[in-house]
């Protein structure tokens, strides 16, 4: 199902147009807002799908905990590779599906490069920094103790309304 999953993922990134590398320089220049309306259109019917599938008893959520120190340092690390070469893991993957050999050679080789240096490096980066001001795996609905739909439709609105404003002012 992952791989079917991702296939389609792939192919929607490349008909929305984002696994091109102007369209992300675009966005990153607040020129183009083709990849955050993508996003905000994913945001909400990813969160309206999986919270039917848990209403129906299909689906059940785990959320991990973090740290502030994980987040800032993949965060910087993210946004740097984002930034140089204008692709994200994800769109790497639909951009190296059409045929984008910057993406193959920048982007995977960087992908798998960073993987294995992260994975040597984490035992004392852990220690170090990754372990740095953790933070549970509350929900605002948790925090709130209030149903999840008293959140996922105010939520869901409000990017809608955002949507709507990016779609018709810029």
């Amino acid at each position: 199902m992952g791989l079917l999953f991702g296939i389609i993922f792939g192919f929607l990134l490349q008909k929305g147009g984002v696994t091109h590398y102007n369209v992300i320089i675009g966005q990153l220049l607040l020129e183009d807002f083709t990849v955050i309306k993508i996003i905000l259109t994913s945001v909400m019917v990813g969160t309206l799908g999986v919270h039917f599938l848990k209403s129906l008893g299909l689906a059940e959520l785990h959320p991990k905990p973090g740290s502030l120190g994980g987040t800032v340092i993949g965060g910087l690390i993210f946004g740097i590779g984002f930034g140089i070469l204008g692709y994200c893991p994800g769109t790497i993957a639909g951009a190296v599906g059409q045929g984008s050999l910057d993406a193959l050679f920048g982007g995977m080789i960087g992908i798998l490069t960073g993987a294995g240096i992260f994975a040597t490096l984490y035992p004392r980066l852990d220690r170090l920094i990754l372990s740095r001001g953790p933070f549970t795996q509350l929900t605002i609905p948790r925090l709130l103790q209030v149903h999840h739909w008293i959140v996922v439709i105010p939520v869901v609105v409000i990017l809608a309304l955002i949507l709507l404003i990016i779609e018709n002012f810029w």
